[in-house]
């Protein structure tokens, strides 16, 4: 790896990263709602990506940069469209109106920059890091990138999947108020928080080819805490602990995260 020529890269990322969430703050301004942020959170990691995929050129090995960015792209911009189409026509998320009420009077939005847009710009910074650094490994793919893309497409099956089971159960009338225990929700509360991480497992296994890019391991071991432990998992159960009917029954018979066959 040249380190010179990836400090730049680094540095350029940062400054993708920001602009992606500095625009989503411009359109949440501008029309009362900071939900928008996680459609931001996909093309985020898209524009590091294809950032660091041109920066990269003539550094790293061809195949694994294409690669790498491709299946970046490919999760981002789902998980974009996905969120996008889901919160048409709905108004501010309430884990985004229970935060920003902690705001000082007439601080709301400056409260939103720095505790939401900011900080989630440079969660996408770091999370990317072993995305930054396979572009810019020199050493041809091998097997660890089948193990690497298998990870990948498991992870993505279970979000895409799990998502479309979801939304499918949401337009049934029949369904309103109840708990979703169908499908792969039976098997896991959270499919698609645990194909993310799989996801970024899978993204991280291409920069473990050369032992710099274990460096980078804390990055998937992050987004794995943030979705199962931080602001993923428990604030959504907490809010829907309060509004299902049969929330609680449904705790204890599946699992939180790793999916298992559900409790008798």
């Amino acid at each position: 790896m040249n380190a010179g020529a990836f400090a730049v890269n680094l540095a350029a990322t940062t400054g993708a990263a920001s602009a992606v969430l500095l625009a989503a703050f411009a359109v949440g301004v501008r029309t009362g709602r900071h939900r928008g942020v996680d459609v931001a959170w996909g093309l985020a990691f898209t524009a590091v990506a294809w950032t660091g995929y041109a920066l990269s050129a003539g550094h790293g090995d061809p195949g694994r940069r294409l690669l790498v960015t491709v299946l970046v792209t490919v999760w981002g911009l789902r998980l974009s469209a996905h969120i996008g189409w889901r919160s048409r026509g709905h108004g501010e998320d309430p884990r985004y109106d229970r935060l920003l009420a902690k705001a000082p009077a007439g601080r709301r939005d400056a409260y939103a920059l720095r505790t939401v847009y900011l900080l989630q710009a440079a969660i996408v910074w770091f999370v990317s890091l072993p995305v930054q650094a396979a572009q810019y490994l020199t050493v041809p793919l091998g097997p660890l990138a089948f193990a690497a893309v298998g990870l990948w497409l498991a992870g993505m099956v279970f979000e895409t999947v799990g998502d479309w089971q979801l939304a499918r159960f949401r337009t049934d009338p029949a369904n309103r108020g109840k708990v979703m225990d169908r499908g792969l929700w039976a098997w896991t509360r959270h499919p698609n928080y645990f194909g993310d991480a799989c996801v970024w497992w899978g993204l991280f296994l291409l920069a473990a080819a050369e032992p710099i890019g274990w460096a980078f391991v804390l990055t998937p071991v992050l987004m794995t805490y943030l979705l199962a432990f931080g602001s993923g998992r428990p604030l959504l159960e907490r809010q829907l602990s309060t509004t299902k009917p049969g929330w609680d029954a449904y705790v204890a018979r599946t699992s939180s995260f790793l999916p298992r066959p559900p409790r008798r």
